[in-house]
């Protein structure tokens, strides 16, 4: 007896352990043309959100380091002009006050009867900033997008999951629970895999939007002091303006 019980025991051991009939796997092994464009829109969703949240990040990030400079070189300049030679080619702040320059040259030639320089100068460094600022916007759209529809393209899989597997059991005439389990299994993974998609996504469009309102404030008080800079030589007092904004929390 204690020989069989070992050879039992050895056995079951031995025997290749049984895959999950409700995963993932199980869902790709068995799918069929429909539930593989689901999760190929899933996967779509997903990898392109992904990318989204992290060049957007990196986009702010580096533009946040980018006001560092400006309140370095920038404002210490002696003139705007040379504040602008100071700043990196590439640079998103110096864009917006080389058009600034632009627009006041250009009025000084033509414009300096019709439009004020304050008014001219105000309309140029608008136009860049809202250029700026839809380019921090591109790609929350379809964060939103994707927040708001990949629960209903996974709970879609689902019920076609379902359904495929009642006309199954239908067929059969045999509507056990081990026919019935394996299916209904497999055909809920998509509503999770609807809402792993969903949830990342709502996440980071909140939490790019609320940085892109901090950025939009840093654009604001930078071209408001550049116009007072070119229209009137006031220069900002940035090292007052750092000491005033931990003053002003308390």
């Amino acid at each position: 007896m204690e020989n069989q019980a070992a050879a039992v025991a050895d056995a079951a051991a031995a025997a290749p352990p049984t895959s999950n009939p409700y995963g993932l796997e199980a869902l790709i092994n068995h799918g069929d043309g429909v539930s593989y464009t689901v999760l190929g829109i899933l996967a779509i969703m997903s990898l392109y959100s992904w990318f989204i949240i992290f060049t957007k990040l990196w986009d702010q990030h580096r533009l946040g380091k980018s006001a560092a400079v400006v309140e370095k070189q920038f404002w210490a300049a002696a003139s705007p002009k040379e504040g602008t030679e100071r700043l990196p080619k590439d640079d998103d702040f110096r864009v917006i006050a080389e058009s600034a320059l632009r627009a006041a040259t250009h009025h000084e030639g033509r414009l300096s009867e019709r439009i004020s320089l304050p008014e001219w100068l105000r309309m140029s460094l608008m136009r860049s900033t809202e250029t700026l600022n839809g380019k921090l916007a591109a790609g929350l759209s379809f964060l939103a997008t994707v927040g708001s529809t990949a629960p209903f393209v996974g709970l879609f899989g689902t019920v076609y999951g379902i359904l495929n597997a009642l006309v199954a059991i239908g067929l059969s005439g045999q509507p056990s629970i081990d026919k019935v389990a394996g299916p209904v299994g497999e055909a809920l993974i998509m509503t999770a895999l609807g809402l792993a998609v969903a949830v990342p996504a709502v996440f980071g469009y909140n939490i790019l939007l609320s940085r892109n309102k901090s950025i939009q404030e840093v654009l604001r008080e930078f071209t408001g002091d550049l116009e007072a800079y070119i229209v009137g030589g006031v220069r900002p007092d940035v090292a007052a303006t750092r000491q005033a904004a931990p003053a002003a929390k308390k």
